[in-house]
């Protein structure tokens, strides 16, 4: 498993470094300019690679999420560990206490058992002294019972003193006996008790450092993924990177594609007064919203944020934010979108006679890909959304693709 996740973060790798280097190598210098045809190859081939790179940022993101999730389970299943280990140790504190309260039941036994058996012993000694004694004396046989005797009646009454004193001490001895056993089985019944207790004490370790490896175990496998998500972090921006600067080469390529096609256009043109050239248009063509001035115009300039000179496509009307924007001919909405960096909130009409208007930075747009509108009719609002320095309308014509200049078509007089 944890080859096969390497085998796979080693091929994203491979892959991302591959297409840095289709990226770096996709624009090559050349001192002969490159046709519209062929900066449109290298346009398609740039999109391709994107396509791709956001394919890896797909998978790299979905790896991501994996491992955030084990990481998840596995923090869960660690509190499970830890808790456990937790109420084992509790556990083992209170057997550890039953253990040593047993200790201290079995040596008071002990005590209770020697002397019992002391005292046991003692009448034992005592009992044969005195037999012994009243043998040696002759007062206790039977023949001095007999003879010492006054009457029939006083043999009686010594031989019965004789008997009862016997059947005292064997009636003494007996209870001493019974005390010393109940003493002593009481000592093996606590013995047997401490010995389950320390044997389930041992359990208890056993299981605990059962726990202590389940724990170690663990927290090296989140370490290992806290490692793995952080490489994946890294290969994502890394890739995030990248992709922000092929989008960039691909605005780029846009750009010159664009001028590229217009340049084309001049060469095989034929002139038709005004500002440079452009195709006849016989229809009118509307004001697109209300005219002040123009602050920047149509033709080749020094772009305002990336201070690039290039070619801008069309003319910047400036107004307040909310601006009502119109249709300057009727047609078809063929473009509603959003470009982040670029046009912002925008919309193209295709007039159906090969010319097309765009209308970028707006607000927010009221119109649909595909609805027909109609000359004058209100399509959005003046705004400053994508790349823009202010609140103006970036408006722009276009015959067959190629941008023409707005001023020879709509009277900004």
């Amino acid at each position: 498993m944890k080859r096969k996740h390497l085998l796979s973060v080693c091929a994203v790798f491979v892959a991302m470094m591959m297409l840095m280097g289709m990226v770096g190598g996709a624009h090559p210098q050349t001192a002969k300019a490159a046709s519209s045809g062929e900066i449109k190859q290298q346009l398609d081939k740039l999109e391709e690679e994107n396509d791709k790179l956001e394919a890896e940022l797909k998978d790299l993101r979905g790896s991501l999420q994996e491992t955030e999730n084990e990481m998840a389970r596995l923090v869960a299943q660690k509190d499970l560990v830890d808790r456990e280990i937790v109420l084992l140790t509790q556990q083992a504190e209170n057997l550890n206490t039953q253990i040593s309260t047993y200790a201290l039941l079995i040596a008071d036994k002990q005590d209770e058992l020697d002397r019992a058996e002391s005292r046991l012993a003692d009448m034992q000694e005592r009992s044969k002294l005195r037999i012994r004694a009243m043998e040696e004396n002759g007062k206790l046989s039977y023949w001095a019972v007999l003879f010492n005797a006054n009457s029939f009646a006083d043999m009686l009454d010594r031989m019965e003193m004789v008997r009862e004193i016997a059947d005292a001490d064997k009636k003494c001895l007996e209870d001493l006996q019974s005390a010393a056993k109940e003493v002593s089985d009481a000592k093996e019944e606590m013995i047997q008790q401490q010995t389950v207790l320390q044997s389930r004490r041992e359990e208890l370790t056993v299981l605990e450092a059962e726990l202590d490896e389940k724990r170690a175990e663990t927290d090296r496998l989140l370490q290992e993924l806290r490692a793995r998500g952080a490489e994946f972090e890294e290969m994502i921006e890394q890739s995030e990177l990248m992709q922000e600067e092929l989008m960039q080469e691909i605005a780029n390529k846009k750009d010159e594609y664009e001028d590229q096609k217009y340049k084309e256009w001049l060469s095989t043109s034929k002139p038709s007064g005004g500002n440079g050239y452009s195709p006849e248009s016989n229809a009118t063509w509307l004001q697109p919203c209300k005219f002040t001035y123009i602050s920047s115009p149509f033709g080749m300039r020094d772009h305002p944020i990336d201070g690039v000179y290039r070619m801008h496509n069309g003319v910047d009307i400036p107004g307040a934010s909310g601006t009502p924007i119109y249709a300057t001919r009727s047609g078809y909405v063929s473009v509603a979108a959003f470009q982040a960096g670029g046009a912002g909130n925008y919309v193209s009409l295709n007039h159906g006679d090969g010319f097309g208007s765009i209308y970028m930075h707006m607000t927010h747009y009221i119109v649909s890909v595909g609805q027909y509108v109609s000359a004058g009719q209100v399509i959005g609002y003046m705004g400053t959304t994508g790349g823009s320095t202010g609140v103006h309308l970036h408006f722009g014509i276009f015959y067959n693709g190629t941008y023409v200049n707005p001023c020879n078509y709509v009277n900004f007089g």
